[in-house]
């Protein structure tokens, strides 16, 4: 497994690159008729022509006053959020990503261990009282992803096909709970501790679909309806990172390659569960990579029609191995975003909704990218974990009234969403004050006392 001391940061070539043989009018012409775009045409768009150095301010203008009005013509006008909160159970995780700072090496949690670190693991008790002190508060969706933890199993059974094998710790990155200060129980006992009063459990990325499954043969379809039998409502397209497997070799050479990845959303979607879907970008990849991310999530969907969103995760460097080492200087611009937000829109033909994160843009740019085709500005949080130890510094919850305020100041209508965007309701401008009104508990009432 490779470490970013390990790279140079003047060494890295990649076979693809960001030229085609087009130009960036073709490119323009064929999303503004409608189109369906190739990889080519969105590499135009994104680099705003790839037979020129820089970004051209008038042709991104363009493209993204062009996204505007697809959004538009898609979803309409109204700005949508969720009433939601993070609990993510470990940090425990060795798996060795360049871009996480989020994780601590899981022999730090270990009985007599004395490395110092400022992680956590939670128990299936410490689980269910965080998230149900937020759905009393009227929250009605939780996340939850989490590190690799080597004790994590699917559920009793897992555990004792992990223990049969000689060397399980090298074999498949198992440790008996039994070494650790904290027992983070199994997937299973996790998702039913967090299923409370009918809230909406978002859980399981690929990744973690995978520890879940390791040391057998079982298929994903199989392992996520074990999971949704234990409370599993849908489950993040995370862990996406770049689907290009020349940029997963070196920013996660320790996850699973982009087919195992498609073979998790593909379970995951056999099985009854919807699924979002990502991208980490501003890192080592170029616009072609992006481009050709876009193109595995929309065969996807083409296959399966699963997919309730697109959300764009603009890198944060600040404080991630990449950064330290000297791979990377920087993340991705504010032209980038813009970009990226806006050619996703004109790309993912099959996929309405498109995501504006004020977690890693901050307010302000996050609204700028409201208007360059995304239509959905996250939800409230309550707590968040991976971006902050990242270096993050937009904070980590948003309340109702921050929404009105933020999504008033640029003309557009608010309505809350459940999380598969089934269910919408518009949030009226009155003077407040503001709450969610969607879940079993919520009647208005804000989430936190002012």
């Amino acid at each position: 497994m490779s470490r970013a001391a390990d790279l140079d940061p003047d060494g890295l070539e990649f076979e693809h690159t960001p030229a085609t043989d087009q130009s960036f009018e073709n490119a323009f012409a064929k999303a503004a008729d409608g189109k369906r775009l190739r990889v080519d045409d969105a590499v135009e768009l994104l680099t705003t022509g790839s037979s020129t150095s820089g970004i051209d301010q008038q042709r991104k203008e363009r493209v993204l006053e062009l996204a505007d009005r697809r959004r538009a013509d898609v979803v309409g006008e109204a700005v949508t959020f969720v009433a939601n909160v993070n609990n993510n159970v470990t940090t425990a995780c060795n798996t060795g990503c360049l871009f996480c700072n989020f994780k601590n090496s899981a022999h730090a949690f270990e009985e007599g261990s004395d490395a110092d670190h400022t992680g956590f693991t939670k128990t299936p008790a410490e689980s269910r009282a965080v998230v149900q002190d937020a759905v009393d508060r009227g929250v009605y969706e939780v996340t939850s992803v989490s590190g690799l933890h080597p004790a994590f199993a699917l559920d009793d059974d897992h555990h004792e096909i992990l223990q049969g094998y000689d060397d399980p710790a090298s074999q498949v990155n198992y440790t008996p709970p039994e070494r650790y200060r904290t027992d983070p129980g199994t997937y299973v006992d996790q998702l039913r501790a967090m299923s409370v009063d009918g809230v909406h459990l978002h859980s399981i990325t690929p990744e973690e679909a995978y520890h879940a499954r390791r040391g057998t043969d079982r298929s994903y379809e199989s392992i996520y309806a074990r999971l949704r039998d234990a409370g599993l409502d849908s489950a993040p397209g995370t862990a996406a990172e770049i689907l290009v497997d020349e940029v997963r070799d070196v920013i996660c050479p320790g996850k699973m390659d982009t087919q195992a990845w498609v073979d998790a959303m593909e379970g995951s979607m056999a099985a009854g569960l919807p699924v979002t879907s990502t991208m980490m970008y501003g890192h080592v990849e170029n616009e072609m990579h992006r481009a050709m991310h876009l193109k595995v999530i929309r065969d996807l969907q083409d296959r399966t029609g699963g997919i309730t969103e697109f959300v764009p995760l603009s890198f944060i460097h600040q404080q991630t191995p990449l950064y330290e080492a000297g791979v990377v200087d920087s993340g991705a611009t504010l032209d980038e975003d813009e970009l990226l937000v806006a050619v996703a829109r004109l790309f993912l033909d099959n996929i309405d909704h498109i995501q504006s994160s004020w977690v890693k843009s901050g307010d302000e740019h996050g609204l700028k990218l409201l208007n360059c085709g995304a239509d959905d500005f996250m939800g409230t949080i309550l707590s968040e974990e991976i971006t902050k130890r990242a270096g993050g510094q937009y904070g980590e919850f948003r309340s109702v009234a921050d929404y009105v305020e933020m999504v008033s100041a640029i003309g557009r209508p608010l309505a809350e969403r459940t999380t598969d965007y089934e269910t919408t309701r518009r949030v009226e401008i009155d003077g407040g004050p503001y709450g969610p009104t969607l879940g079993l508990h919520a009647d208005g009432t804000p989430l936190l006392e002012e």
